[in-house]
């Protein structure tokens, strides 16, 4: 069974547990998943299983959406409401000051991201040197916000604005919170965050753990997975022609003329003329050359 399950993850669960318990229930030993999200956080996480474990990378390049809640005026150190509280000032901030200060962090911004952190840093991960209490120099990374649109807004000395948000990979919605905070003249925290995109994949196509669990009690479950094709629908797919077939499916690179309606450059979709994914493909120079091969 290769293919992409689309999970709703619950709050308190972290990714790992999530994928623990799809290989537990599925019976599946190769699961992985596209893009970690915090124990907090709930909403779409995109599960690869058996081969497909090898194209989740494609996924993870696919901008993400989400829907976060931010109570600006306190800040925790962890940038989240599992964390403990550092500062506490009142922001009586207006709607008016929050779409303004959101619009200078649309765009390409730079970003350092949090103690908290999975990324490496001499070696470490952030978050097991926070952990220790060391806090060391981040260096701010270059991420693209497509989108930010404040949906909701409750006024107080402590107000709360819940935003929706499309962003790059790599962008840290809780350190843009605390930005947009910052740009007003104090802190924040995330007391929500909910993923309900990735790429054009929707939280509203996935299993609650419950649901998954109900189906694989009948097997069941397979009916909701993914074909790997169906499961990038962000990259170009182009049809093979039957006489390239088997070259695709040995990895040999091809002129992107003989691929048809090819992109000048990227990642691609090879299908077979019966639907089947062959492999990914990056397009560069002229050339088609595989990236994955899975026939």
């Amino acid at each position: 069974m290769d293919g992409f399950l689309l999970v709703d993850k619950p709050g308190g669960w972290t990714s790992h547990d999530v994928v623990a318990k799809t290989r537990a229930m599925t019976g599946m030993r190769k699961v992985g998943h596209a893009g970690t999200l915090d124990p907090m956080a709930t909403g779409l996480l995109v599960l690869g299983l058996g081969r497909a474990t090898r194209l989740l990378r494609f996924v993870q390049e696919a901008p993400k959406e989400y829907l976060a809640t931010a109570l600006l005026g306190v800040a925790t150190d962890t940038l989240d409401a599992e964390g403990s509280v550092l500062t506490r000032e009142p922001m009586p901030v207006t709607e008016a000051d929050v779409r303004r200060t959101m619009g200078l962090w649309t765009g390409d911004v730079m970003q350092r991201p949090p103690m908290v952190a999975a990324r490496r840093v001499g070696g470490r991960r952030l978050y097991d040197l926070a952990r220790q209490g060391v806090e060391v120099e981040r260096e701010a990374r270059p991420v693209t916000i497509y989108e930010l649109e404040l949906v909701d807004f409750a006024p107080s000395d402590y107000p709360e604005a819940t935003f929706r948000v499309r962003c790059s990979r790599g962008t840290y919605v809780r350190a843009l919170a605390d930005d947009i905070a910052a740009g007003l003249g104090g802190r924040a925290h995330l007391t929500a965050l909910r993923r309900t995109r990735n790429g054009s994949l929707s939280v509203e196509e996935a299993l609650t753990i419950d649901r998954l669990g109900a189906l694989t009690a009948s097997d069941a479950w397979r009916s909701a997975v993914l074909p790997p094709s169906d499961g990038l629908p962000d990259l170009p797919a182009l049809e093979v022609s039957p006489e390239l077939v088997t070259g695709i499916r040995h990895g040999l690179s091809v002129p992107v003329g003989a691929l048809g309606d090819a992109p000048e450059e990227g990642a691609v979709r090879l299908v077979a003329p019966e639907g089947g994914l062959l492999a990914v493909y990056a397009v560069r120079g002229g050339r088609a050359t595989p990236e994955v091969v899975l026939a």
